[in-house]
């Protein structure tokens, strides 16, 4: 399923994201930043294109990988804190953007093992990193629960 921020939030990530269908969910939290939601087509009899069937109106996307042979492929898995067989893992940690109410910003992922710049301290407010969470709407849930932590892996693979 595709994933991305609420469409009316101002703030979040900008582009959409492909969830797995086996999703390992995160932690609930009481902080509310719930951007991970299901993304639905939008196709009026106006709006859709040619030769397009308006049954797929309001309905979910589906996602998929697409990799060739003899190339490389680095891929962010939101939702998965272990990685599928066959690929190697780079990193795991969670996925973060800006707030919902703050301006759009990418997606990225932080690490799960985090750690500061230096020791410096005070709070001067440049961009912000938030953890996201889920929100069950159009997000299929189950496999994902609501208001949960998104947990990610990042991969690579190099097929021969």
């Amino acid at each position: 399923q595709v994933g991305g921020t609420y469409y009316s939030y101002r703030g979040g990530g900008v582009n959409y994201l492909c969830l797995p269908n086996d999703p390992e969910n995160g932690q609930h939290q009481s902080f509310k930043n719930d951007q991970i939601h299901g993304v639905e087509y939008q196709l009026s009899s106006t709006m859709k294109p040619s030769g397009w069937s308006e049954s797929l109106d309001n309905k979910e996307v589906p996602c998929s990988v697409c990799y060739q042979k003899q190339k490389s492929a680095v891929l962010m898995i939101p939702g998965r804190k272990t990685c599928y067989k066959g690929w190697n893992s780079e990193y795991n940690g969670y996925l973060m953007s800006s707030n919902k109410g703050h301006y759009k910003r990418d997606y990225v992922c932080v690490d799960k093992n985090a750690e500061p710049l230096d020791d410096k301290n005070g709070e001067e407010s440049g961009a912000l990193f938030y953890p996201l969470r889920t929100k069950c709407s159009n997000l299929r849930c189950p496999p994902y629960t609501n208001e949960a932590d998104v947990f990610l892996c990042r991969l690579y693979k190099v097929i021969v």
